[in-house]
Parts: C-alpha cells; structure tokens; sequence
C-alpha cells in the first residue's frame, strides 16, 4: 500500500490590526514604565486612603463631617508618623556614623590579614566624579520631596473624596459592569488596611524586640541595628536575615559566644515573628506563597528599585484578588 507524505505550508496571516494593537501595547507598556515613579505616588495614596478611610467612616457615624473627619485622621496620622521619626531619628543619626566608621575596624578583627582603612589619598581621586554627580544627586533630593509632597497630597485627596474611585470608573466603563469593579475594589481596599496597619505593627514588634535583646547582649549601636531590623520586615523572608548581617559582624568582632548569642536572638524573634505575630495578624492580609512572594520581591526591585520590593506585596495581593475574582465570576 503507497503512502504518500505531502508537505502543507502552513500560512499565518497577520492582519493590520493585530500589528497596530501589539504596537500600542508595547508602547503602552513602556509609556507606564516612564511614569512609574506617578504609578506608585497613587499607588501608595490608595494603600493610605484604605487604611485610614474605616477610621474617618467611624468618626462621621459620631457626628464628624466627612471633610473634618477626613483631614482629622489624615494630619493625626500623619503627625504621628513626624514625631516617631523625630524621636528615634537623631540618635540614629548618631549611632548609625558611628557604626560606619567603625566597619574596617569590624572586618580587620574578624577577617584579619587585610587592611580595611580608608586611603585619604585615593579617596580624593573620586572628587571630581563626585563634584560632577553632585547636580544629579541635588535633583534626585529634591525629585524624592516632590514625590513625598504629591503622594501626601493623593492621599489626603483620596480620603475627602470617598466615592472618586466609582466615579472615575464610571467615566472609563459605564454603568454596565460598575457595580463589580466596585465590588473588587472594596476587596482590594480591605485586604490593603489589613496589610498596612499588620506591617506598621509588625516592623514595631520586630525592632523594640531585636533593640531589647541587642541591648541585653551589650551590642553596641542597638539602636540603629534595630531599626534596621524593623525597616528590613516590609521585605518578606529576605529581610530577616539581611538585619542579621550587620549584628552578627559587631558581635562577632568581640567573641564568638556572643556571636552565636546575636543568631539565637535573631532565630528566637523570627520564632515568635511566624509563630505568633503572622498567623494572627499577616497571613490573613497576605496569604501568598513564599515563592511567589520572593519572585514578586526580584520584580518589583528590577522594575521599580527600593520602591518596587516594598509595594511588591501589595501589588500582588490586589493581582490576586482581581484574577480570583475574574475566574470565580467566569465559572
């Protein structure tokens, strides 16, 4: 029996539409990456307004206008955000040129053999790239204010304005499919409070903590390596042990006993950490798998640098909702 095997061209037509869409979307994409530093001040605002807005609703069921209630909660906390910072900042100040002077001290004592001093000499031949760099450092200083003022200013917006999310939605979707956007939103709304308010929580735990135990164990600069600790818990599972570093380096220097008395610490705080603190307060708020957690982390800071490892988290929990809410609603 002859068989015969004949070759088929297989012709993909590729139409002018889908030529100009995949353009839009490419230029699209790199039109959000060139304005993320816009993104993320809204972004933030947003986490703000979510936070703060359940407490303004419970000071208008009081009485409170919604306006007064609105700017009340926002300068009260943001008025307390200043005073810890201005509490705890000097000292840190302090504490943390101390350290950095005192670092080739460390190396040499637990690496001995190599010369960690700073050579004045060399030092002076990176002037002039540094008198060159000194505009763009100026500019980044006063680019960082501009986006702190903008995003307190989102914020605050956000609040007096309860409803601007269905009311910018209804002027991009219509009336037709508002209710379930809505609906989602409020989710996303709810699951970021729990998120923020957990993690102010948990970044004061961790640092009164590892400054008790650091003081304890007479480590010098406990201060600094306990805000340290407390900044490092916005940044899941890499976290912990980046704040270890520096502790176990300064305790390390002066023997081993209280070496390994710094990694007890650290291990009995990281113990009670997802024990007891996680469980009650963060699984519930976040809820992801530890990998996607750390692919998330690797995302957010090649996207978007420091700023993108902390508001990775928060992206990924509203992803989450959205794609669970789209299949749920799709089954």
């Amino acid at each position: 029996m002859d068989s015969s095997i004949s070759n088929k061209k297989v012709v993909v037509e590729i139409s002018w539409k889908t030529i100009v869409f995949s353009v839009v979307f490419l230029l699209g994409i790199y039109f959000f990456y060139l304005i993320r530093d816009l993104i993320f001040a809204v972004f933030i605002a947003f986490i703000f307004r979510s936070a703060l807005l359940p407490v303004v609703q419970k000071l208008r069921r009081l009485g409170i206008p919604h306006i007064i209630a609105s700017v009340l909660v926002f300068f009260v906390f943001l008025s307390a955000f200043i005073a810890f910072f201005a509490f705890v900042l000097p000292p840190l100040v302090v504490e943390t040129t101390n350290f950095i002077r005192s670092v080739p001290q460390y190396l040499s004592v637990v690496f001995p053999g190599q010369d960690y001093s700073f050579d004045l000499n060399s030092s002076l031949n990176f002037l002039p790239n540094f008198t060159s760099g000194f505009f763009s450092v100026v500019s980044s200083v006063f680019s960082n204010i501009f986006f702190v003022i903008m995003t307190l200013f989102l914020s605050l917006y956000f609040i007096i304005q309860e409803h601007f999310i269905r009311d910018i939605l209804v002027t991009f979707l219509g009336e037709k499919h508002i209710d379930t956007v809505v609906e989602v939103s409020l989710k996303i709304e709810k699951r970021l409070a729990q998120w923020l308010w957990g993690q102010l929580f948990l970044m004061l735990v961790i640092g009164v903590l590892t400054y008790i135990g650091l003081s304890f164990l007479n480590i010098k600069y406990a201060l600094a390596l306990a805000v340290l600790a407390g900044l490092l818990e916005v940044v899941p599972n890499v976290g912990p042990v980046l704040s270890l570093i520096p502790s176990f380096l300064i305790a390390l220097s002066n023997s081993y006993l209280q070496a390994v008395s710094v990694v007890g610490l650290y291990f009995f705080i990281q113990q009670f950490e997802n024990t007891l603190i996680v469980p009650l307060i963060m699984r519930k708020a976040v809820g992801l798998n530890p990998i996607v957690t750390l692919l998330a982390l690797v995302i957010g800071g090649r996207l978007g640098g420091v700023l993108g490892i902390i508001l990775s988290i928060p992206i990924l929990i509203s992803l989450q909702i959205i794609l669970f809410e789209f299949i749920s609603r799709r089954q």
